[in-house]
Parts: structure tokens; sequence; C-alpha cells
């Protein structure tokens, strides 16, 4: 059976980028008679606010959208944690201490999710006392698993090249697991066999592929989808204050027709999808 899902995050309200994704996951699921998911990352510390993920689900009903809800991330923890003493055993986790400046200051090379790690603490020891984040060694990981591939609906075959992102975090200064390990581990504990999401993710799977190799983890099928930009050809975004789906519910618009017209590949202010 096809799965599908929509994990949002409860540090802002969604928008019309968020719409598009998930009426992507909800039609790819409904044509091949699967399910469509909603699942809650809410992980984020302080920025988390339980109160939203209810205006998820009246954003979602508005649209039109029928899921299925598992478990929140917050429910999750145990798995996280779990994971990361079995990297930690197989001697893939390293303890790194440093801030955003610190990697700059080191002339860190620029990568598709910002400047890579160059490995300033790995094989180094590191002040117990300072918060440290959790690192996966990723050309110690590849000699492990060797040489992995994984498939997208719209890319094709793709051989996976973790070592673009250098070695990301997994376990965060603040928070018990980082974006590339929890999806992960959520959407293989919810049986998820298509992971949609925007283009903008596709160099994380490379990363994800790698962890389920690790983890002996079932592998799904990818679908990145286009983007939605805003009038300066960038991707909608909470913090570029991207237009509210709630706005337009709370006034009375009909989110099923705002739906169709995404499936059109046109979104509100008439600007046309990212290329896919």
């Amino acid at each position: 059976m096809v799965t599908t899902r929509f994990a949002p995050s409860p540090n802002g309200l969604l928008h019309w980028g968020h719409a598009y994704s998930a009426i992507v996951a909800h039609d790819l699921a409904q044509a091949a008679g699967g399910r469509f998911l909603l699942r809650i990352e809410d992980i984020d510390g302080p920025r988390s606010r339980p109160e939203l993920a209810d205006e998820f689900r009246r954003d979602l009903e508005w649209l039109g959208l029928e899921w299925d809800e598992v478990l929140p991330q917050s429910a999750r923890l145990a798995s996280y944690q779990h994971a990361a003493e079995q990297l930690a055993a197989m001697g893939l986790l390293y303890p790194c201490t440093c801030t955003r400046k610190d990697i700059e200051a080191a002339g860190a090379r620029p990568g598709p999710e910002g400047l890579v790690y160059p490995g300033t603490c790995k094989g180094k020891s590191v002040d117990p006392s300072l918060p440290a984040a959790m690192r996966l060694d990723v050309v110690k990981a590849l000699t492990i698993t060797g040489a992995l591939t994984w498939d997208d609906n719209l890319a094709g075959a793709q051989a996976a090249d973790p070592l673009t992102l250098g070695d990301v975090v997994l376990v965060r200064k603040d928070l018990p697991a980082s974006y590339h390990l929890a999806a992960t581990l959520d959407d293989a504990a919810d049986g998820v066999t298509l992971v949609t999401r925007g283009q903008d993710l596709f160099p994380a799977t490379h990363v994800h592929r790698l962890l389920q190799a690790l983890l002996r983890l079932p592998v799904p099928r990818w679908h990145h989808h286009a983007l939605l930009l805003d009038e300066a050809g960038q991707k909608l975004a909470k913090r570029r204050g991207s237009k509210a789906l709630a706005d337009h519910r709370k006034a009375g618009e009909n989110g099923t027709q705002w739906a169709d017209r995404l499936r059109m590949d046109q979104w509100p202010c008439g600007i046309s999808l990212g290329s896919t």
C-alpha cells in the first residue's frame, strides 16, 4: 500500500507552500488507494506551539483533504535516543561544540544546506562542560554501508552522496534529534512508502538513505515536488511572512477551490510553480 505523509512543525501557521505539499502527498496516496498521514513535528523546543496543531487540522479540512493522524514527534523521543545509542556504539557519532561563527571562521565550503562542517571536532577531546551536538562521521559510515542508491519519482535513480552535506548533526545541542534523524526514523515507524516533500530537501535524502542503511530501516521511494515561489522568486517561508492559510480560511474563502487551483499549477498570486 502506498503511504504518504504531511509533517508540519507547529512553530508558525501554514502557508500556501505547505498546502501544496499536503495536496501532493494526499493526491498521490489517494490515486493509489493508499493512506495519507498527518504527523506533527513538535520537538522544536520553545518554538513549538501546541495550539497550532489544531489550526493545521482546520486548514487541511478546509482544503478538502482527509488523513489519518499518527503520533507526534514528542511521543517518539525514546526511539531517537535508541537510534543515537546504536550509532554511537558503532563509533559513528562524535561531539561537536562548534557554533555557526566557529564554522564560518574555519573557512567551511558552501553546500546545498549552507556551510559544510569542516570536521573541526572530529577525533578531538571536547570540553564536557560545553553544550555539544552529536555529528555523524559520514566517511566512516560509508565504509560500513558501501555504495547506496535511492529512487525519486521525478528525478529517477540516484547514487547516494551524503558527503555533499558533510558530517551532519543528528542530535542537536538543544533538542533530542535533528530533522535528519527524526524524519528518517518517523517515516520508517509510520510505514511511509513514498516520502513527498519539496525540492529544497532533495540533498537531505542522501543522508537519510545512509541512515536507513546504518539502522536497517525500510527504504521508501521519494517524490520531491516543485516549490511555490513569491514575487521575488524565493520559496514561500514562515520567516518571510508568507500569507497564512488561516487568513483565507477565516475570511470565508473556499479552500477546495484554492486546492484545485494548486492542482492546476497556479497558486493564489498567479505565480507559476518552480520547475520540477
